[in-house]
């Protein structure tokens, strides 16, 4: 066949799940899209503290609101820090409008559901936290559409079957990834082991399986590897 190469499928797949989601979302974002979208979040949550209901309120300047932070030169929302806040209910695809957001942190709450594909529109994303939840399903291969991600934490939550091959073809940034204590299964990916930032993984309390490949020896930056409670063969690293 020569020199011809070919993209793999999930590449194309990926792609081409980017441009529907990116056509189909295409607005004039600002400030406004912004408040929009956590407007939107706010139904779809139930606040029993009223956290949100007392203060993302249309009489409040929205970078003025609670676990919102703007930047300070285009005003738009940058992060979203909603952890600890009692919070259930669902993700709506309108947070997939947050275009400029680095930094999502909705750790500890009750939100449940899968994860809405909008989110892959989140390009500028560095922090994802979304642990101690009761989110479910398979971890979503555009995961891997985030090529700025440094964090990436989905521990304790309910996501089940393998983790994506190719996920992290996309992510050469990671540093950190905890995914422990959900139903993982399968293999390792052996791409885990291309993201040479990696310092800190966590897949322990899951039922994944088979030996630790001798790729792990590219993670030289790796200070913390915990697999325990799986059925994994090799030995670990930790500090």
């Amino acid at each position: 066949m020569g020199n011809t190469r070919f993209i793999p499928a999930l590449t194309v797949a990926l792609l081409l799940l980017n441009f529907v989601v990116s056509f189909s979302t295409k607005i004039t974002t600002n400030i406004s899209t912004d408040q929009s979208a956590l407007h939107a979040l706010k139904a779809h949550v139930i606040d029993p503290q009223n956290l949100l209901a007392t203060n993302w309120s249309s009489a409040f300047n929205i970078c003025k609101w609670i676990g919102v932070t703007c930047g300070s030169r285009h005003r738009r929302v940058i992060a979203l820090d909603l952890s600890n806040m009692s919070l259930s209910g669902i993700v709506p695809p309108h947070i997939g409008n947050l275009s400029s957001l680095t930094w999502l942190n909705m750790r500890n709450n009750n939100f449940h559901g899968s994860l809405p594909v909008q989110l892959v529109n989140l390009h500028r994303l560095k922090y994802i936290r979304l642990s101690f939840n009761s989110f479910f399903g398979k971890i979503p291969p555009w995961f891997g559409s985030f090529p700025r991600l440094q964090y990436l934490s989905l521990s304790y939550n309910n996501f089940i079957g393998e983790i994506p091959l190719d996920m992290f073809q996309g992510l050469p940034r990671l540093q950190v990834l905890y995914l422990a204590t959900n139903r993982l299964s399968g293999k390792i990916p052996i791409g885990l082991f291309e993201c040479k930032e990696l310092q800190d993984i966590s897949l322990a309390g899951n039922r994944l399986k088979g030996i630790l490949p001798k790729e792990l020896g590219n993670l030289t930056r790796l200070k913390t590897l915990q697999l325990h409670n799986n059925m994994i063969e090799g030995k670990t690293k930790s500090t």
